[in-house]
Order: structure tokens, then C-alpha cells, then sequence
């Protein structure tokens, strides 16, 4: 069923337009880059995060994301900040020949006065190998099974504190160190299963 390429024709099939026009509104936008690429011994589609290096300056240090960052104004979309974030973080050129499908907007809330930015998701597929090289922004990499995720392994909940309330936000414990996936990411694949789990 997480085949690389039963998965890509689902996305595709039941996914936003991935060339859809970009919204104008008035909050800040970003973009990330979801690849996918077929494990290493074909036994299915594996998902790539990040581990955000630590820093201060940073709202999301330290926590698993999908490579990606804020529109810069030579951008002339969504999808070329995408990519381009994805090269400089990683050192992976991503293709419009790569595109998948373009996911639903989601809004990031950020300690800051400047209030909500909405990050806009993309799909991508590799179809060949390719060994990361990381900037001072990441601090490693993981290749995660699809189906682990939809099988719900490492599901739990994740404690926090904001503006000195106490919260309890769904999260999966990625293998082989534990690491933390919740947060806007955390909603980002869940809306990829939960398409891949609804188109026919």
C-alpha cells in the first residue's frame, strides 16, 4: 500500500493542484519541502526530516520539520522557496519533474509580535539516491517509513508550555533516537495520511 509509486499517484490524484496560485494575504509565508523516495530495500515510501539545529534565534530549534523556510522576496513562488530552502539547508536540488502535489496551508504560531505565519507544504518524489549536505540550520537527518507512521508507531502525546499553560499536543517518537515529531509538522503528515488513507 506505501509503495513509492502507489503513494505518489494517490498524492497527486487526491492532492491540492501542486501549480495552484499562491494566496495573497497579509501574513508572512514559508514553504517546506516533503521528499519521499523508496527505502533502500523496496519495501516501501520513506518520508525525510530534519533535526533543527539549536538557536536561540529560532522558534522551531531543535525540533524535527521538513527542510524549508520563509519567502524571500526574489521567490517568485511558494514552490521555488521550497526548493530553494531545501537546497540551501541540504544540499538537495529538487525539479518541477519531482513535484507531487501541493498540501493544505498551515498556520504556525510564533512567539513573536509579527503573530501567525502560514507555511504552505510540497510533496516531492526521488527517484535517486542522494547524500545530504547540511548548513549551520540542521543539525541531521532521518528517513522515516510511511507505513510505520500510519500504523501509528511511536504515537503519543508531547508536553509543553506556552505563555506559562501547560499543553498536551499529539506526536509520533521516531526511531532510532526518539526523536519528537509534533507541532505544525506533526499536522503536515497527518494530512498526507490522512489523504493517502481517503483516495481510492
Amino acid at each position: 500500500m506505501y509503495r513509492l509509486d502507489a503513494v505518489v499517484e494517490r498524492l497527486a490524484r487526491a492532492g491540492n493542484a501542486a501549480d495552484a496560485p499562491d494566496r495573497s494575504d497579509d501574513y508572512p509565508r514559508a514553504a517546506v519541502a516533503a521528499i519521499l523516495r523508496e527505502g533502500p530495500a523496496g519495501d516501501g515510501a520513506e518520508v525525510f526530516f530534519i533535526v533543527r539545529a539549536q538557536s536561540p534565534k529560532d522558534p522551531w530549534s531543535g525540533h524535527i520539520a521538513f527542510p524549508g523556510g520563509r519567502r524571500e522576496p526574489d521567490d517568485e513562488t511558494l514552490l521555488a522557496t521550497a526548493i530553494r530552502e531545501t537546497r540551501e539547508e541540504v544540499g538537495i536540488d529538487l525539479g518541477g519533474d519531482q513535484l507531487v502535489a501541493r498540501l493544505p496551508d498551515v498556520p504556525a504560531f510564533i512567539r513573536s509580535k509579527r503573530g501567525r505565519l502560514v507555511v504552505t507544504p510540497f510533496v516531492f518524489a526521488m527517484r535517486t539516491d542522494v547524500t545530504p549536505t547540511l548548513n549551520y540550520e540542521v543539525a541531521g537527518t532521518l528517513w522515516v517509513p510511511l507505513a510505520k507512521l500510519a500504523r501509528g508507531e511511536g504515537k503519543g502525546t508531547y508536553a509543553f508550555t506556552w505563555e506559562e499553560k501547560p499543553y498536551e499536543l499529539p506526536c509520533f517518537r521516531l526511531e532510532p533516537d526518539q526523536h519528537v515529531l509534533w507541532g505544525m509538522t506533526h499536522r503536515m503528515v497527518e494530512t498526507m495520511l490522512e489523504t493517502l488513507a481517503e483516495s481510492p
